[in-house]
């Protein structure tokens, strides 16, 4: 269920009632409640779900959805105590049904310092914004401008700089977001329709553990379900950006221009070159290093360090560089006839 300080969460449907919304067609269990959206692996017997690639059959044979919706092809594969939806294109099936099921607070009404500020110690400077439900821990500076979501919580001694936007996140302690850093706005995922490209409602947050640093202009997007999450210590730098479902490690290093794709794992220690680039669903393994410009396509082991574009280890990538290298320098020009 989406966390219910960011997200509202609206009457249950039916199956029926659900498949008549959004186009697709009642294989069985039509009269089943319907009161949240999940992915197949965690989605509980009051949840819907889909099947949206062949390479998530597995999932979709163990999961405990009460609901799922899947295309033609894969009904017979479909759990018998799920109810059943047919649609050609599930994830758009399943993304409007999050939009009827579930919808983010906005911010509708600020509220007063007092009403959020542990002690009189929090430091609230002129134009900041509070929505309602936020909390700010004791010793913690919102600066000019800055806009804080409903429902955020910040934790003590924080320090969040001039022009920040902050929403659908839990902030440890001691935690610097430096100017113009927008945390938790929603994730880039989109999916095609028969009307075109729509996109999917992102349902999750961010959260970003004690002593986390993020430079200014640097974007870290909310989950689209599961949750973007920072590890403690870790320091991005200016323009940087992290896609939805990342979890980035403790004690990592992300410089300048870096960005990582959605659903990337990073483990502790890592260190990523300026302007590095990372695919989506990569696992980067503890204490590799990513080099400047470097463009990640594949998983890194544990204390590698990778370099070039696509990236390869990087005594390969030295090689091969310096074999180049000498390929051009032996060609000679073509004599003149």
């Amino acid at each position: 269920m989406p966390d219910a300080r960011f997200f509202e969460t609206l009457p249950p449907l039916t199956v029926a009632a659900l498949a008549a919304e959004i186009g697709g067609e009642v294989e069985r269990g039509g009269d089943r409640l319907i009161a949240s959206v999940a992915p197949l692996s965690s989605a509980d017997g009051g949840a819907i779900a889909f099947l949206g690639d062949r390479k998530f059959a597995d999932a979709l044979a163990e999961t405990q959805a009460g609901c799922v919706i899947v295309p033609p092809e894969a009904v017979q594969t479909a759990p018998a105590a799920a109810a059943v939806i047919v649609s050609r294109t599930p994830q758009a099936a399943w993304a409007k049904v999050s939009l009827r099921l579930h919808r983010p607070l906005m911010l509708d009404k600020a509220v007063d310092r007092a009403l959020v500020a542990e002690d009189e110690s929090v430091v609230v400077e002129p134009g900041v914004v509070l929505g309602e439900g936020v909390r700010i821990g004791r010793g913690t500076r919102i600066c000019a401008n800055a806009v804080i979501g409903p429902g955020v919580q910040i934790g003590r001694d924080c320090v969040i700089g001039p022009n920040v936007s902050v929403g659908f996140a839990l902030i440890g302690d001691r935690v610097k977001l430096y100017a113009g850093a927008r945390i938790g706005e929603a994730g880039f995922g989109a999916t095609g329709t028969a009307a075109g490209v729509m996109d999917i409602p992102q349902l999750g947050r961010v959260i970003l553990q004690d002593g986390v640093t993020v430079g200014a202009n640097s974007c870290i997007d909310r989950g689209a379900y599961d949750d973007t999450v920072i590890g403690e210590n870790t320091k991005i730098d200016n323009l940087v950006m992290v896609g939805h479902n990342c979890v980035i490690g403790r004690n990592c290093l992300l410089v300048a221009n870096t960005g990582i794709s959605g659903s990337v794992t990073v483990g502790d220690n890592v260190i990523f070159g300026g302007k590095a680039g990372i695919g989506d669903h990569i696992t980067i393994g503890e204490g590799a290093r990513v080099a400047a410009g470097a463009g990640v396509l594949a998983d890194i082991p544990a204390g590698e360090t990778w370099s070039g574009y696509p990236a390869r280890p990087i005594r390969q990538f030295l090689r091969e560089t310096v074999w180049l290298a000498k390929q051009a320098s032996s060609k000679k020009a073509p004599k003149e006839s």
